[in-house]
Order: structure tokens, then sequence, then C-alpha cells
């Protein structure tokens, strides 16, 4: 539930992005992770600040997956760069048997697969090579997602706190857009404060110190990854309450395959384990 709560959280970033009309990528993201780094500092100093070599890489993962993204969404299309960055389960399937050691099963690559495809009906019609670099970052963003979702239930994490990376990461993204924050000042509107102040404390902030909770309790970073898919699922229901854009035919079924996939995995993931501890028991 806390990392389902996370992902509904963030699919409202592309709406509130839109609504900071005056500010471009590099001002929103210097805004947004200056709040949510401030954000989580206040809700979880007592949980301790102390980093190790290990957090600090955790750190510049996750400053470097956010970088990427808004690099991506800057020089391709959102639809590629939502797209690509959601390749993160296919890395963790094929890497957490290395990482942390979790045991690879034939129904989590059924599931991501299944979830792929929903996924590419959203973007029917618009998904384009666009330019390459572009494409490249968001390969990258999907990339360093799938490993900082790892490394979170990797053993050197639990000699520190959780959140510690967050707060390090979005404070170390917000020095180096320092000067696009600067010069947001004189253009910036009351609405694109609200708006950045929203996806600062809320869509990056509190959603993380959520998701960081779910993983460490419990939720393998598979499922999280996979309840993920998600976000860009809701991304096209908000905008069509909002702004009015009606989703196609093609991203209707793609959302109705993606939301069965997610629940029969969930349950079948669900009954496995009850199965495991009755046994066990």
């Amino acid at each position: 539930m806390l990392v389902l709560i996370a992902v509904l959280l963030w699919s409202t970033g592309g709406m509130f992005i839109k609504l900071a009309a005056n500010l471009d990528a590099y001002q929103v993201t210097f805004f947004r992770s200056f709040l949510a780094a401030v954000t989580v500092l206040v809700l979880t100093w007592k949980d301790g600040l102390r980093i190790n070599v290990f957090g600090a890489v955790c750190s510049a993962i996750y400053a470097t997956l956010l970088f990427l993204f808004v690099w991506a969404t800057k020089h391709t299309t959102a639809a590629n760069a939502i797209f690509l960055q959601y390749t993160a389960p296919i890395y963790i399937l094929i890497l957490a048997p290395f990482v942390i050691g979790e045991k690879f099963h034939w129904r989590d690559l059924v599931t991501v697969i299944f979830c792929l495809a929903g996924m590419s009906l959203f973007f029917v019609g618009d998904l384009s090579i666009g330019d390459y670099q572009g494409n490249i970052a968001a390969l990258g963003s999907g990339i360093f997602l799938g490993l900082y979702i790892m490394l979170l239930r990797h053993p050197k994490a639990l000699g520190m706190s959780g959140t510690v990376t967050v707060i390090y990461g979005n404070f170390l993204l917000a020095l180096l857009t320092l000067p696009s924050g600067i010069a947001a000042f004189p253009t910036a509107t009351w609405k694109d404060y609200a708006a950045v102040a929203f996806l600062g404390v809320f869509q990056i902030g509190i959603s993380y110190i959520l998701f960081i909770k779910g993983v460490r309790g419990g939720t393998r970073p598979l499922d999280a990854s996979i309840i993920g898919f998600i976000e860009p699922l809701l991304n096209p229901v908000w905008v069509f309450i909002f702004v009015g854009e009606r989703p196609s035919n093609w991203a209707v079924l793609g959302g109705v395959i993606i939301i069965a996939t997610v629940v029969v995995h969930t349950v079948v993931q669900h009954q496995t384990r009850s199965a495991r501890s009755v046994a066990s028991g």
C-alpha cells in the first residue's frame, strides 16, 4: 500500500509540471529537488543523516536518474521518455539475482512482458526514434531507476536511513541546476510556485519516503517496479480529468492490460508467500 500511494503521487507529476508554464525543465527540476530535499530532511532527520560510501553512490544514482529523465523529456518526446524509463523492471529482472540475490521466477518475466506490451499501446503511432540523445538518456534513466530500487534492498543499505539518499541526491541535483533556478525568479508566478511546491513536497518528497518504507518493509524490488507501471497509466487519466484530453482506444486497452497484469501478479505473489508461510509454520 505504501508503494501504491507513492506511485499515485508520482503520477501527478506531468500535470503539475504543465501547470508551471513559465518554468523550463531545469527550473522545475531545481525547485522540485530543493523542496523535496528539505521536505524529506524535516520529516526524517531523526532517522539519521550519516552516509557512507555506499549511500553516496546510491545518492548519485538517484540524482542521475532524475536528471536523465529531465534531459530525455527535453530532447525527445514525453512518450519516448516515459516508455523507455519504464524498462526498469527488465534490468531488475536481469540484475537482481546478481546484485541482491533475488530468485528468478518465470512468472516475473511474463508479468514484465505483459506490462511492457500494455505500455506500448499507449504510444501506438506516436513512439518514434526522435533525438537519439534523448532516447539514450531515457534508457539510462530506466537503468538507474532499476539500480536504485535494487540497492534499497542491498545488505549494505541496512546500516543507514533509507531516505538519506533522497536527501543528498536531491540537494546534489538542486545544486547542479541552481543557476537555472535563480534565473526563474524574475518571471515565475504564484501558480508556478504552487505547482513546484506540490511537486517537491508531495510528488517527490513524501512519495519517496513512502516508497522506501514500502520497499525496505518487504516489497520486492521487481514488484515495486511493476506497481510503478500505474504511474504512466494514470498520467492520461489526470490529463483527461483536468485538461480534457481523451485517451485513445489503444491507451484504454493498454491500461486494461497493465491493471489486469499487476492485479494477477500481486495476487499470485501473495498466495505464494501465504503458502510458504503456512508450510514453514
